[in-house]
């Protein structure tokens, strides 16, 4: 369903996460966030980021682990920041170490995501990669981690596994979630 948006429902799609955002004292006064850049059809956090960089934090994106399969690592984003395709097809900044920074500095990790229920599961792509991620910090106060998503992509329940990783919060163009 997401990918069947028009370009014009992403966009406001995108603008009201904005302001939803914005709204929430929590998530606007974060100086350290990762994001994402969007990919088949996931929502679109280029305005986010762009919000972020106005309110001058830092944001960082996610990069498959060179090392540790399965796993990500965060950079930090400029506008020229020099971006490749990975192996997955998705675009991520270029390695490089001076830009890296420990997941447990950051804020808050904005997660995209296939699905979503009411008790804050969350569907990936299958790859796993941010439930192992996230799994190490799941006890700590920070980074939190929340979802980016359509309205369209809520499901009455997803099911789950021992190793997924509930978010604590997600946003779409029309609500903010809080478990």
């Amino acid at each position: 369903m997401r990918r069947q948006l028009s370009a014009t429902q992403q966009h406001l799609a995108a603008q009201q996460v904005v302001n939803q955002v914005a709204s929430s004292p929590a998530l606007a006064q974060a100086k350290k966030v990762a994001l994402y850049l969007a990919n088949d059809g996931e929502l679109d956090p280029q305005p986010l980021i762009n919000w972020y960089w106005q309110q001058g934090a830092h944001v960082y994106l996610p990069v498959l682990h060179p090392f540790c399969k399965g796993y990500l690592l965060f950079f930090r984003y400029h506008a020229s920041t020099p971006l490749i395709t990975n192996r997955l097809g998705i675009v991520e900044p270029q390695l490089d170490i001076r830009q890296l920074l420990p997941q447990d500095q950051l804020d808050i990790i904005y997660t995209p995501l296939v699905a979503f229920d009411d008790q804050g599961n969350r569907m990936g792509m299958g790859g796993g990669f941010y439930d192992r991620t996230l799994a190490s910090t799941k006890q700590a106060p920070t980074p939190r981690a929340v979802g980016l998503a359509h309205d369209c992509q809520q499901l009455t329940s997803i099911p789950t596994d021992s190793w997924d990783i509930p978010l604590q919060e997600l946003i779409t163009p029309s609500q903010h979630w809080r478990w």
